[in-house]
């Protein structure tokens, strides 16, 4: 199984191919090939590979596209600036933090006054980066020899290598006393893709919570669909979206942080909502004039209550996470719309409505239904200068059109 902590620190680069191909990335050749083909289109690549290969060796050439490719990918995460000034490794790009995120759990350790941070199984640095552009020093670990050397290197292509330091070692066997803070970082990917099991992250989330409770303070970065019962009762839980996304979910321990509380956090505005304890079932109900989406990490968060009783509506089937009222409701953790119709389901009666009113965009929507948005809108045929929005999910059990547009 391929993980971040999983392998010994013992090959040399030159007795590891791909430690060596990076090194050569990290020469003035290199160097020089990487700006070239900053901007390359993959679809001409082995047009491009047969020219860079008649003045360049082929194994420089193949390392050097196959960096540029990470780097195109990882824009969506760091943001062109640092994408094409960064290295990465296939599982790094997949796993790292994106940069608001990373920034995000960065502030609210920086917050506390937290001055120093062990980051143990810390990939290609994205979190460490952040940390250190909050002003706080790193140890950064990680066990594969390659994944600490792109570490250091992106350390020092972005000017921080004063505040990183870049270890190769076992997480397991680092002394965390002298930092303020822990952060790890678990591999949850192995050769068969996502592990969904904490215990068969690297290392075991029982590991990485008892190194948690150690420290002053300490943050665990799990996947957004974690059982909550595999929470601990130490720790403040927290979802967090991005752009409408929920990202990942961040374990919190120690002094400045709610044991036992759920928190959701927007981003880009930074919203959190939360809560000292999960609320009681909400109440269900018709649908009114209105229909709330809740953002993801809300729903996530299992704080879908909470905005029930602040907007003092009701669910429209028990186990779908849609909210409506009778009264407009503003909030930053839900997308709000004006029903117009509610139908049983039909994709004829649909069909009949949306070429009557001449609707020619249709937003498709569903919780609780199998009809996949695509097919529905291809059956539909849509024509005409009109806009709608149909929620396809059930209300009080039974499958349920629910047709309207957004507020505002």
């Amino acid at each position: 199984m391929d993980r971040v902590n999983a392998t010994t620190p013992s090959a040399s680069s030159a007795d590891d191919p791909a430690r060596a191909a990076f090194a050569a990335l990290r020469t003035p050749e290199g160097e020089q090939l990487l700006a070239e083909l900053r901007d390359h289109d993959p679809a001409d690549e082995l047009a491009t590979a047969t020219r860079l290969r008649r003045t360049h060796p082929a194994e420089l050439v193949s390392a050097a596209l196959g960096q540029a490719r990470l780097r195109q990918r990882a824009v969506a995460k760091f943001g062109a600036e640092d994408a094409y000034r960064m290295y990465f490794t296939p599982n790094g790009v997949e796993q790292a933090t994106r940069t608001s995120v990373a920034a995000h759990r960065a502030a609210r350790f920086a917050g506390l006054g937290v001055r120093s941070v062990a980051d143990l199984c810390c990939g290609i640095g994205g979190d460490a980066i952040a940390l250190a552009r909050a002003g706080i020093s790193v140890l950064a670990v990680d066990r594969d020899p390659l994944t600490a050397e792109v570490a250091r290197a992106n350390a020092e292509a972005l000017g921080l290598a004063d505040l990183i330091e870049v270890r190769c070692a076992d997480v397991t066997e680092i002394d965390t006393a002298p930092y303020d803070a822990v952060f790890v970082d678990p591999a949850r990917r192995g050769g068969r893709g996502r592990i969904f099991d904490p215990e068969a992250y690297s290392p075991p989330l029982s590991w990485a919570t008892a190194a948690a409770l150690k420290a002053p303070r300490a943050a665990l970065k799990i996947a957004p669909g974690i059982p909550h019962e595999a929470i601990g009762p130490e720790a403040e839980a927290e979802w967090i979206s991005d752009g409408g996304d929920v990202k990942e979910a961040v374990l919190w321990y120690g002094e400045g942080f709610a044991p036992g509380a759920f928190r959701a956090t927007l981003l880009p505005s930074g919203a959190t909502l939360s809560a000292p304890a999960p609320l009681p079932a909400p109440p269900v109900g018709p649908v009114g004039r209105y229909l709330y989406e809740p953002d993801g990490a809300v729903i996530r968060a299992h704080l879908v209550a909470d905005l029930v009783e602040r907007c003092g509506g009701r669910l429209v089937d028990e186990t779908i996470a849609y909210i409506t009222s009778d009264e407009p409701y503003s909030s930053p953790y839900v997308a709000g719309y004006e029903i117009t119709d509610e139908l049983p389901f039909s994709m004829k009666r649909l069909k009949a409505l949306l070429r009557e009113r001449r609707i020619g965009v249709l937003t498709v929507k569903k919780r609780g239904s199998a009809v996949e948005p695509e097919e529905l809108r291809r059956r539909m045929k849509l024509s005409g200068p009109g806009s709608a929005t149909v929620f396809l999910t059930r209300v009080a059990g039974a499958p349920t059109m629910l047709i309207g547009h957004p507020l505002g």
